[in-house]
C-alpha cells in the first residue's frame, strides 16, 4: 500500500514538474516573439503574458521581471550558439578556413530564425549601450572568448588578450550586418552571390590583419 502511495506521489510530481517547464516554455517562446515584433524596452510583462495568455501571477512564479527573462533567452540562445560552433570548428587548423567556419556557422544558426536574430542583434546592442539589462554580458563574455580560443588554436604566435577580444568583436560585429541585409532582400540569389564575396572579402581581410599583428608582435619582441 505505501508502495502504490510512494509510485502516485512521485508521478504526481514529475506531471507537475512537466506542467512546470510547459509553462516556463510558454513564457519564454511569448517573450522571444514579442522582443522580436517591439524590441526589449518597449515590450512589457503584460504584453509577455497577454501573448502567452496567462497570469501576471504566472509570470512571477517562474522569472524575477523583465531582465530575468531576457537573461534566460539569452543565455540559452549563447549557448546553441557557441556548441554549434565548437562542433563546426574544433578540428580546423587553418587560419583563414577557421574564420570562414565561424562566419558560415552564424549565418545557419540564425537562418530563418528571426526572433533569436533579433535577440542576439539587440542583445549585442545593448552592451555597447550600456542600458543595463542584468545577465547579458555573462553569455556575451562567454561568446566573445570561445571565439578568441579558436583564433588563438590556429596562430602560431600568442597575441595580447585585448588584440585577440578585438578580433572575436569584429566577428561579432560583422555577422549582424551581413544577416541584417539577409532578412530583408526579396532576391536571395543575387544576395547570396553578392555576400559569398563580402564574407570572402572580410575573411581574408581579418586573416591578413591578425598575420600582420603576429609579425608585429615579433618584431617589436626582437
Amino acid at each position: 500500500m505505501q508502495s502504490n502511495n510512494k509510485k502516485t506521489k512521485k508521478k504526481g510530481k514529475s506531471r507537475q514538474k512537466r506542467r512546470l517547464k510547459a509553462t516556463r516554455g510558454k513564457i519564454l517562446d511569448a517573450a522571444r516573439e514579442m522582443f522580436a515584433e517591439k524590441g526589449l524596452d518597449p515590450t512589457t510583462i503584460d504584453d509577455i503574458t497577454e501573448r502567452a495568455d496567462l497570469g501576471k501571477g504566472t509570470f512571477y512564479y517562474h522569472f524575477s521581471d523583465k531582465s530575468d527573462v531576457i537573461a534566460n533567452l539569452v543565455d540559452q540562445m549563447m549557448k546553441e550558439l557557441m556548441l554549434a560552433i565548437q562542433q563546426r570548428c574544433e578540428d580546423i587548423t587553418d587560419l583563414q578556413t577557421l574564420l570562414d567556419s565561424i562566419v558560415r556557422v552564424h549565418i545557419d544558426f540564425f537562418s530563418n530564425r528571426w526572433e533569436v536574430f533579433v535577440l542576439y542583434f539587440q542583445g549585442l546592442a545593448d552592451l555597447k549601450l550600456k542600458a543595463g539589462y542584468s545577465g547579458l554580458e555573462p553569455p556575451f563574455r562567454k561568446y566573445l572568448r570561445v571565439l578568441e580560443r579558436l583564433v588563438d588554436s590556429v596562430i602560431n604566435y600568442r597575441l595580447p588578450k585585448p588584440l585577440l577580444r578585438r578580433f572575436a568583436c569584429a566577428i561579432a560585429g560583422f555577422v549582424p550586418g551581413y544577416y541584417s541585409f539577409a532578412v530583408i532582400s526579396a532576391e536571395r540569389e543575387d544576395l547570396d552571390n553578392y555576400f559569398n564575396d563580402l564574407r570572402g572579402a572580410f575573411v581574408a581581410s581579418l586573416a591578413k590583419f591578425i598575420n600582420e599583428a603576429m609579425s608585429a608582435s615579433q618584431s617589436t619582441e626582437c
